[in-house]
């Protein structure tokens, strides 16, 4: 009798998965489910894999939060159905997998927006929960699961529930911020905000220094549904912390010209040519990039009233195709922390000790934060944060922002997982108190450790 060939070995290779800001790809199974029941058979696979799986949406996460070095990666992008739209209550039920992108694309000429975006529009529903994201209407509208009615959840034991932070509160927060770890994201219900344009009615202007910045935020957000400052974090001296100030709000109908009024909630942002291929190391010195901020600073142009594209004002950077090449081979690092109202000095400093260090970013922005979710490790609180860009190849930028760590915690503030890659695992329990509720509800929803994601691995979450 012939003996038969061993059966062909079905399973992907391990391909490259990194973050957005490229520093540290790992080896893991891409996996890519294209029903709910695909997923839960990847997922229970995993669990008996020894090495577990994370969902992944459109890889916006800067650190490590999207990868599983040796285990599986569930790509969610290919469940992108919206199921249902109350275009009379502003309710979206759609796939974890849909794009704030698609959503807009599909909500707009209905009169609907997202609640809250982040500086991309290229972030699933999914990701949007479990990094509990945050845009530049925080101090108004909060993060985006206070936005969120109910999702299915998939847990790490096999089960598939539907959690309201009514019914399972718990379970719930721990899932908004939670990094993918307590189960995977299969579909949400998102309550919508109404408008009737497209277009955003944008104010802004200069602030000399960081204390005119913070005066000026202080004294009027609460003006504006939307603000941010763009800061230059290598000015010097009475300089410092200079920055542009940009607040706006969705544009009424009456706002626009006739032209406009015969399409007013038309949505079509442009898009710029890619980056080339091969970026020169070195690009971006303290040199070049203290000219750019010149530049930057001194073009602003400063108004009342001006109406801005959504794309221009919320998401510029998605207008140029994998802009995070500009920082060449090594990739950069991301950091973001926030610190709480009466804590300014603390800020000041923090500035000044970049400055000092001669940071090249070009991509810093100081915003401010209302009341936080209930999110167990949700980023928000009360407080300023300050997000920028580092060349990752940077001379001593580790050192630095262990420094950072400790200024950041010591008056009991936290840096922001979706962006982190680096963070020492004894600063964890510091800036996320209920650090241990979170392990202990993994554990009791996961018992076999089918969830686990490198960020995951680092931090002994």
């Amino acid at each position: 009798m012939a003996v038969l060939p061993p059966a062909p070995d079905t399973a992907p290779a391990p391909t490259p998965v990194s973050g957005w800001g490229r520093t540290a790809p790992t080896a893991a199974r891409l996996l890519r489910p294209a029903s709910y029941e695909e997923a839960a058979a990847a997922l229970r696979e995993a669990a008996h894999s020894g090495r577990g799986a994370i969902a992944r949406g459109l890889g916006r996460a800067y650190g490590d939060a999207a990868q599983n070095a040796g285990g599986a990666v569930l790509d969610m992008t290919g469940l992108d159905r919206i199921h249902e739209i109350d275009a009379v209550n502003g309710l979206v039920v759609c796939d974890a997998g849909v794009s704030l992108h698609k959503l807009m694309q599909v909500l707009l000429p209905l009169g609907w927006f997202v609640p809250v975006t982040p500086g991309t529009r290229y972030v699933t529903v999914g990701g949007a929960i479990s990094a509990d994201i945050h845009g530049k209407n925080h101090h108004v509208s909060g993060s985006f699961s206070r936005h969120v009615r109910a999702l299915e959840l998939l847990t790490g034991d096999g089960e598939t529930r539907l959690v309201t932070p009514q019914d399972e509160p718990e379970l719930f927060w721990a899932t908004a911020g939670g990094m993918g770890l307590t189960g995977v994201i299969l579909a949400a219900t998102v309550e919508l905000l109404p408008v009737r344009t497209s277009l955003m009615r944008v104010d802004t202007e200069r602030a000399a220094d960081l204390d005119d910045l913070m005066a000026r935020l202080a004294a009027n957000d609460h003006r504006y549904r939307y603000s941010v400052a763009w800061i230059d974090l290598l000015a010097r001296g009475a300089r410092t912390g200079r920055a542009v100030l940009t607040r706006g709000d969705h544009a009424p109908l009456d706002a626009l010209g006739a032209a406009a009024r015969r399409d007013p909630l038309a949505f079509r942002p442009g898009r710029l040519p890619a980056p080339p291929r091969m970026i020169p190391e070195g690009l971006l010195t303290r040199r070049t990039v203290g000219a750019f901020n010149e530049f930057w600073y001194r073009k602003a142009r400063t108004g009342s009233g001006r109406l801005q594209r959504l794309s221009t004002f919320f998401h510029p950077l998605d207008g140029v195709p994998d802009w995070n090449r500009i920082y060449g081979r090594g990739g950069f690092v991301q950091y973001q922390f926030v610190i709480g109202y009466g804590h300014e000095e603390a800020l000041r400093r923090i500035v000044r000790r970049i400055g000092a260090h001669g940071c090249p970013s070009f991509l810093a922005v100081l915003k401010r934060f209302g009341d936080g979710d209930p999110g167990w490790l949700s980023f928000p609180m009360p407080g300023w944060t300050l997000a920028l860009d580092i060349p990752a190849a940077m001379p001593g930028l580790g050192a630095l922002l262990d420094e950072l760590d400790e200024e950041v915690a010591a008056v009991g503030g936290r840096v922001y997982l979706a962006k982190d890659s680096r963070l020492r695992p004894d600063m964890l329990a510091r800036m996320y108190p209920r650090l241990d509720d979170f392990r202990e509800l993994r554990a009791r929803y996961d018992p076999h450790g089918a969830l686990t994601s490198d960020l995951a691995r680092r931090l002994a979450l």
